[in-house]
């Protein structure tokens, strides 16, 4: 009897977002000191054009200042209150420091929508100084990621471009690649990150591993699986992380390299990288696309005996058909057996009855088959009828294997082989017949 197909590999996808996420950047309290130190604000004002900071103004904002880092956020919030009370009488350069020191409490409290807010008033004052402006817009941006407004990024981002006279920094084209990222704008993301990329290769460093991940899943986003092949090649030589080796061979794979994913699986399974049941699964099911069937069935059936993979009736059928694949029938019946114990319908018990009857065991090929008939649930009903027929005719039961190939003349998939099958009987038994007859 000629044996069903097994199911060809299937497509392994590349799940991105959960690592992108995790490497977004958000703002840490050094974002903030150069605007936050009161006795650093009080030095730069001397050097600046920009109205005096008061030594009244500047004692209050020491003692508000105080209050916070000694934890009393409460009397830092009060003292600052009191100052803003007395607002009207502070020149513009007072007036964007105490909003400063609102937002440096308002950001350790986590309260990121009033942190914002104050510090757009810093740098709606006027006359501050630059590198106040610089910072404080920077940081504005790292907060508004932080806060997951993503469309303030881009805004904040852009103000600081329009006041920044110095080199951009690897940070930035960062937030502007993750930003964009999160904006789901792929292809203006793609081109940050690269540049990102591109600066620290120039400088002859290691591009560090989130920005090898983002620039990944931009690519991938982008359907450009030809690149991603490429930036996990060299995260793979970079970082050596089994995640990264089960990654590549799914997208050689995806890509129709299929001797490259097997070697790749093959050198991550070496390793002792294919530790979770999803792993050893891929490596199975590319050890059955390459035609390396026995191997895909000793795999999966070491990863359900040793507690990694589930003793499922699933699972014991892939075994099962790897094994009939790679022609160990009898090898296979003992795992088909298991899929049956554990099925409510009697798809496994038909295999079996297919099995039983190619390995010449025609009594348990006829028991086989009627197990799955009283079951239910068969996709081809008629191939269990088929495998009783053939059974019951080797044991030289006619009568009954006539009946069986009867049963499957009603379907029609199988309806020309009964038939053929049904005239071989009926002239098999007249034969057997006529020779008992001679015999007496």
């Amino acid at each position: 009897m000629k044996l069903l197909p097994t199911a060809k590999f299937f497509k392994i996808t590349l799940f991105c977002t959960a690592a992108v996420s995790a490497s977004i950047v958000v703002p840490s309290t050094l974002s903030f000191v150069p605007g936050l130190n009161v006795a650093t604000a009080h030095a730069e004002q001397k050097t600046k054009r920009v109205p005096a900071l008061r030594e009244k103004v500047y004692s209050q904002l020491a003692r508000a200042q105080k209050l916070a880092d000694d934890g009393d956020v409460k009397g830092g919030l009060e003292a600052l209150n009191s100052i803003q009370e007395r607002a009207s009488s502070m020149n513009s350069y007072e007036i964007a420091m105490m909003h400063n020191f609102y937002g440096f409490i308002y950001y350790n409290e986590n309260d990121l929508p009033k942190a914002i807010a104050s510090f757009e008033k810093v740098v709606a004052e006027e006359a501050i100084p630059e590198s106040l402006r610089l910072s404080t817009t920077f940081s504005l941006a790292q907060l508004a990621m932080a806060n997951s407004d993503y469309k303030k990024v881009i805004s904040f981002l852009d103000k600081w471009d329009a006041i920044n006279t110095k080199p951009k920094t690897e940070g930035y084209y960062l937030l502007r690649a993750q930003t964009y990222y999160q904006l789901k704008d792929y292809q203006k993301g793609l081109e940050y990150i690269t540049q990102v990329i591109s600066l620290s290769d120039s400088e002859g460093k290691t591009p560090k591993e989130n920005w090898l991940v983002l620039q990944r899943a931009m690519y991938y986003s982008l359907n450009q699986t030809d690149k991603v092949v490429d930036v996990l090649e060299r995260m793979v030589k970079l970082y050596n992380k089994p995640e990264y080796w089960v990654q590549l061979s799914g997208m050689y794979g995806e890509t129709g390299k299929e001797k490259q994913q097997l070697a790749v699986i093959e050198s991550a399974y070496q390793q002792g990288f294919l530790t979770s049941k999803s792993d050893l699964r891929q490596l199975a099911q590319v050890y059955l696309y390459n035609g390396l069937a026995f191997k895909a069935a000793v795999v999966m059936s070491e990863a359900i005996d040793k507690g990694i993979a589930e003793k499922t009736a699933k699972n014991y059928a892939f075994v099962a058909e790897a094994m009939i694949q790679a022609k160990e029938d009898e090898k296979s019946i003992t795992y088909f057996v298991k899929a049956a114990d554990l099925s409510e319908h009697g798809k496994y018990e038909q295999r079996l009855a297919e099995v039983y009857v190619n390995t010449e065991q025609y009594e348990e090929a006829a028991d086989a088959a009627r197990k799955a008939l009283d079951k239910g649930g068969l996709d081809f009903e008629s191939n269990a009828f088929v495998a009783l027929g053939m059974a019951q005719y080797n044991m030289q039961n006619f009568d009954a294997s006539i009946l069986a190939f009867e049963q499957a003349e009603k379907h029609k998939k199988s309806q020309r082989l009964a038939q053929q099958w049904i005239k071989y009987v009926k002239r098999e038994k007249v034969h057997a017949e006529t020779l008992k007859t001679a015999l007496l």
